[in-house]
């Protein structure tokens, strides 16, 4: 590398005072060289979570833990370069990508675990248990029951679906937007909602303080 805003940069391989996010904020030839040594970063990230998470078996060769890794790798660098900005310095740089290149990889084995398996979204209901009896049950097993009633009282059918299906049976958001034929922008607003609702109906119940409510 030549400059940053007319001054020497060190190759960001090799001095942990490299200012990332300043080259990265501006197009170049500096940029194009962070770029390509960050996506290595990514991929040597990802694939060390994909052998993690790999399949007990073994079964996966080489090739598809590579594939995963860079898949996850390319997607983890968009979604970083789209929060650039939010990054506050509190750690290195490249502790901050790193989870970036973990949850991106994550994200891929779970929707590779799930690839054929079906996912029950029709006619999908809750059974909500009968009103707990004064002093038979502790209060967290209160606060499960209130909770399970208005998953079935307070949320339509679709949030109901989402709600179980990411929340519950750990469906990769991803697999589940394409099995409905939306996208996981639809999904997080679907999950939005539907988690105002409850936290409404837990307000009407006395079991959530109103300061909180509004704050999370």
């Amino acid at each position: 590398m030549t400059a940053v805003g007319g001054r020497p940069a060190p190759s960001p391989t090799a001095a942990s005072s490299f200012d990332w996010v300043a080259v990265l904020s501006f197009p170049g030839p500096e940029r194009d060289l962070a770029l390509r040594d960050l996506h290595v970063l990514l991929v040597r990230a990802a694939r060390r979570q994909v052998h993690r998470m790999g399949p007990a078996s073994g079964t996966w060769g080489e090739a598809e833990v590579d594939e995963l890794a860079n898949q996850a790798a390319d997607e983890a660098l968009v979604a970083l370069l789209g929060k650039l900005h939010t990054f506050e310095r509190r750690s290195r740089f490249t502790t901050w990508a790193y989870k970036f290149a973990v949850l991106h990889a994550a994200n891929a084995v779970r929707a590779v675990a799930w690839r054929g398996r079906e996912i029950h979204l029709e006619g999908l209901e809750l059974v909500a248990d009968p009103a707990p009896q004064p002093g038979h049950y502790a209060e967290a097993h209160d606060l499960v029951a209130v909770v399970r009633r208005l998953l079935v009282t307070v949320l339509t059918p679709h949030q109901r679906r989402v709600v179980v299906a990411l929340v519950v049976d750990d469906v990769p958001i991803d697999v589940l937007a394409d099995r409905l034929g939306t996208n996981r922008n639809a999904l997080y607003k679907t999950l939005h909602d539907a988690r105002a609702r409850i936290r409404c109906g837990l307000r009407a119940e006395g079991l959530l303080d109103e300061a909180r409510g509004a704050d999370s």
